[in-house]
């Protein structure tokens, strides 16, 4: 059997870099091959014994040497695959996701906010690609983080996979990916539900503690029987379930902190005007540190 291929997205960047070195670490962990992929769409067909003076690839020959070499330092065992493409990177990137296990992006923080911006290539690849996407950030770019009430550090954190769960429609691929990544890293997963409060549940002076307990509590059982397949077929994962009565997007950001993988869905089929990433994943990928999956779904 082949083994599986996990494809990592090349430019240069101190965050691309990053990426490959979380790719290859997942490559070695599944026993996978890494795909090193550069796509310039002036790439030139030239001889191998062109001389390094007239190299019209010279450029991106050095962007994929300098991955390889670090790569190679951190994982000397690992099978490689060197991927010079002659095309635009969103259509390269897309191309691959389709044929590897997943595909792994570097993304970039801007030091005055406590976010991250996508490029617009990234952010169309997330959007339009049919199989998983790994968002990464390059080490030491982020603020430190705060405690999600906004005072003070936040709690030491607990290392664990982390998945958003709507309980809206069927998330196989999801689950499957999220135990999966816990599974092989040996790590607790923390399932997380969020679900506002229902406008009844308001009253004048505050939220009424009964309404509240009770959507929790009939949450609570939906997420448990929605996990349950997933438990029996992973039963050496530890999983924690969190209901909180927040939007989906607040519940996430609030729970997250600490994780060392995010795991959210993504819609295939969404109505024609909607954007391509929903409001979970586009606020996972802008404001979570760690890195973060996207997997699509029907």
């Amino acid at each position: 059997m082949e083994p599986d291929i996990i494809t990592v997205g090349l430019d240069g960047s101190p965050e691309s870099l990053a990426a490959a070195q979380w790719a290859a670490d997942e490559a070695d962990r599944r026993q996978a091959v890494l795909r090193l992929l550069h796509a310039w769409i002036l790439l030139a067909a030239e001889a191998a014994d062109t001389a390094a003076e007239r190299d019209q690839n010279a450029a991106a020959r050095q962007i994929m040497r300098q991955a390889l070499e670090e790569v190679r330092e951190r994982r000397p065992h690992l099978q490689i695959i060197e991927d010079l493409v002659g095309s635009e990177a969103e259509p390269a990137l897309v191309r691959a996701a389709g044929e590897s296990l997943m595909v792994v992006l570097g993304s970039r923080a801007l030091g005055t906010w406590e976010s991250y911006v996508l490029g617009d290539v990234s952010l169309n690849v997330v959007g339009g690609a049919k199989g998983p996407v790994v968002l990464v950030r390059a080490p030491g770019r982020a603020k430190t983080p705060r405690h999600p009430s906004g005072h003070g550090t936040p709690p030491a954190p607990q290392p664990r996979v982390v998945v958003g769960v709507s309980l809206n429609g069927p998330s196989d691929r999801m689950l499957t990916f999220a135990f999966d990544a816990a599974a092989s890293r040996g790590l607790p997963l923390q399932a997380v539900h969020g679900r506002p409060l229902p406008v009844q549940a308001y009253t004048p002076w505050g939220i009424d503690p009964d309404a509240a307990k009770e959507l929790t509590k009939e949450a609570d059982i939906e997420l448990r029987d929605a996990l349950r397949p997933w438990c029996e077929r992973f039963p050496g994962v530890l999983v924690q379930e969190t209901v909180l009565p927040e939007s989906p997007t607040r519940a996430l950001v609030q729970t997250v902190f600490g994780a060392e993988l995010l795991v959210v869905g993504r819609r295939l089929h969404r109505p024609l005007l909607a954007p391509r990433v929903g409001p979970v994943a586009h606020a996972a990928i802008h404001h979570v540190t760690c890195p973060v999956a996207v997997i699509p779904h029907d």
